[in-house]
């Protein structure tokens, strides 16, 4: 995975860049006569076809018109300059920096799927609706506003003991799915229907720069794992003051799991479970994956940077190589989260803890599990035969692994969530 992560942060589109663009123009609206736009009102994900890489773009259509986000090129909730509907045809434009675009689809029981124009190229795209959303909307105070969550209720009287669900590294939503991925894995979000449907309730959102909660960081230079602990916190402390919930866990996936046992402890939280949560330092990590990702003559390049930020100093001159995955903007973010041990923050628990880990996970190894497990022996482990870093079942080929990444009707892993849920009715 970190491969082809790193090729596709590497890899020159095609498509002009998007960056710091104001509207140009607004929508259309719909002349008398048009197609009934209100018929295909949503979220519709999807992706363009550049040169063999996919390019995610998300299109929210309404009745009057729609708005674009291509969130690896930066921009975001852009008024498309016309939305047209004929019988199955859909025609959408846009117009960036003196360039017009043009989406030609047709709709299929799939979705839509067609050409997308720009400067006399053609690509290949497609779009696919999104569902329904899982949960009912609420608001918590944290630093610097206010973020957006769903909240998944049981069936039934309460109170119910209710899971604060964390989600993984990099640009990863309330319901597992990468922004700068094509297509959808809904791990987290089948998480909390799963948890719902044995009487636990969760809590889920989208980390504070992406997605619902995106306006509260507007800059990467300003992201800092330590925000991630306090939102973290504040849902907790939430939850805790509601009278609906009788016991507060926390679920960390991924970074996720470093981030909810800081947040675990800082809320005084019941019960705290690891999901495919790293057992080492993040430089020790990203050495690991790097070395399989980067060719021999940039890895040592990669390290003595990963030393530098590890012991807190900025490296200005990145090779242009390595500048997606060390450019200046993300390097104090790194820093931030060098700074945690998960074996030290682990021991800081007093309270019930569960680790998991699969045997098929490309990014985090069982020997992760077995660490954070021996930092506190006490704990519960589980390795679920066959599960990757998604919660998915795979299997050993690592393509078919990859797949899964981005198929949302596979469900979860057989045995994860059989381990996760008797554990929180225990505790």
């Amino acid at each position: 995975m970190r491969r082809r992560y790193l090729a596709f942060l590497l890899v020159a589109f095609a498509l002009v860049a998007l960056t710091a663009c104001g509207n140009e123009k607004g929508t259309e609206k719909l002349k008398e006569g048009d197609g009934d736009l209100s018929e295909i009102e949503g979220i519709w994900d999807g992706a363009i076809d550049v040169a063999g890489q996919t390019l995610p773009i998300t299109i929210t259509i309404d009745g009057t018109g729609g708005q674009i986000s291509i969130p690896a090129q930066g921009l975001y909730d852009y008024k498309l300059s016309k939305v047209e509907r004929k019988d199955s045809e859909l025609t959408m434009e846009m117009t960036l920096q003196g360039q017009k675009m043009e989406f030609q689809g047709v709709q299929d029981e799939a979705g839509f799927a067609g050409t997308f124009t720009q400067a006399g190229q053609e690509f290949p795209f497609q779009l696919k609706l999104r569902g329904p959303e899982l949960g009912q909307r609420i608001d918590v105070d944290v630093k610097g506003g206010t973020m957006s969550a769903l909240l998944v209720e049981p069936i039934g009287e309460g109170p119910f003991p209710v899971m604060i669900i964390i989600a993984g590294s990099g640009p990863t939503d309330k319901d597992g799915n990468s922004e700068v991925m094509a297509g959808n894995n809904d791990s987290l979000k089948m998480v909390a229907q799963s948890l719902a449907d044995q009487g636990i309730a969760s809590i889920r959102f989208d980390k504070r720069g992406i997605g619902d909660n995106r306006s509260l960081v507007t800059k990467e230079e300003d992201i800092r794992l330590d925000d991630f602990i306090e939102d973290a916190t504040a849902f907790a402390d939430w939850a805790k003051k509601d009278s609906r919930f009788n016991k507060v866990g926390i679920i960390g996936h991924s970074e996720g799991s470093l981030v909810g046992m800081v947040a675990a402890k800082k809320a005084d939280a019941d019960l705290f479970v690891s999901l495919a949560g790293i057992g080492r330092p993040m430089d020790a990590v990203l050495k690991e994956q790097l070395k399989e990702a980067l060719p021999d003559e940039l890895q040592q390049q990669a390290f003595d940077i990963l030393d530098q930020l590890k012991a807190g100093h900025a490296v200005k001159d990145v090779p242009q190589e390595l500048n997606a995955v060390f450019r200046p903007s993300v390097q104090p973010y790194m820093m931030s989260m060098m700074a945690y041990d998960p074996v030290d923050s682990l021991k800081q628990l007093s309270i019930p803890v569960l680790v998991i880990n699969g045997d098929r996970d490309l990014q985090v190894v069982p020997a992760d599990a077995e660490a954070l497990h021996q930092a506190k022996p006490e704990s519960k482990m589980v390795i679920v035969p066959n599960m990757n870093h998604v919660l998915k079942d795979s299997s050993e080929n690592r393509e078919e692994n990859i797949a899964t990444y981005t198929n949302p009707d596979l469900p979860l892993a057989k045995g994860l969530m059989e381990a996760v849920v008797p554990f929180i009715q225990e505790n």
